[in-house]
């Protein structure tokens, strides 16, 4: 057990990935042989985590509920807060600041699915005192991700869908925050397309000089469009998560 509280990210209109998400979250879509967001649970809970808050959209929250309960199978305790409308991914962070209560959250976006155990990376964090921790993945199409810039081992920028990436280095869908997330997310202006961006948060983070990584060691992939899906599918069945 630690102080960690997990947030896992599960809203979104799932346009991409139409028909499949016409009456039903993306998240619940099937991934071998398991819902999609067991995997993220099945890492928080892996890694000792066991408050975990749910976010979805209204549309979906009580297939969400009904699939999910409790917490109880799972051996955690869950509680759902409703991201009335899709407007980014450090929106969605900031209703949890209830939930969070001044503890350092670890969150993860429901459609990142990779191999690695959590385990090492709660530990590493926990061991740094505060500020932030992003993992990252060297991937081929980094254009479609936020992108990490590295000095020295240190993240120096990380730069929202680049069209000429400086790196490989994709950031994942997986975060660390101390409650300082929560004065930055409060700062933040929406973008260009109407949204408060998670690169803006860590962006922040690297400007006060608290912000660390680590670069993930097995696979990771995204799942939001139905080539990364059938990615995934592969991926599971070939490699299982740890």
């Amino acid at each position: 057990m630690n102080d960690l509280k997990g947030v896992i990210l599960a809203g979104g209109t799932a346009s991409r990935l139409k028909p499949l998400t016409k009456v039903t979250n993306k998240h619940l879509l099937p991934v071998g042989k398991k819902p999609m967001i067991y995997y993220s649970i099945e890492k928080l809970v892996g890694a000792g985590i066991s408050d975990i808050l749910v976010v979805t959209g209204v549309e979906h929250l009580g297939s969400v509920v009904e699939l999910l309960g409790s917490g109880r199978d799972f051996g955690c305790s869950f509680t759902y807060k409703v991201q009335d409308d899709a407007g980014g991914i450090a929106q969605a962070l900031g209703l949890a600041e209830g939930f969070v209560a001044g503890s350092p959250v670890l969150v993860i976006l429901g459609d990142n699915l990779f191999q690695d155990s959590l385990r090492d990376y709660v530990r590493e964090y926990l061991g740094q005192g505060g500020g932030a921790r992003i993992l990252l993945k060297a991937v081929h199409d980094p254009e479609r991700f936020g992108v990490a810039v590295l000095d020295g081992g240190k993240v120096v920028k990380v730069v929202e869908k680049p069209e000429e990436p400086e790196s490989e280095l994709a950031v994942t869908g997986v975060y660390f925050y101390d409650s300082s997330v929560y004065d930055i997310i409060r700062t933040l202006k929406p973008s260009g397309r109407g949204e408060l961006e998670i690169t803006d948060v860590n962006n922040e983070y690297i400007r006060r000089g608290s912000m660390q990584c680590c670069i993930m060691r097995g696979w990771w992939s995204d799942a939001g469009t139905f080539e990364s899906l059938e990615h995934v599918q592969r991926l599971v069945r070939d490699n299982p998560p740890e």
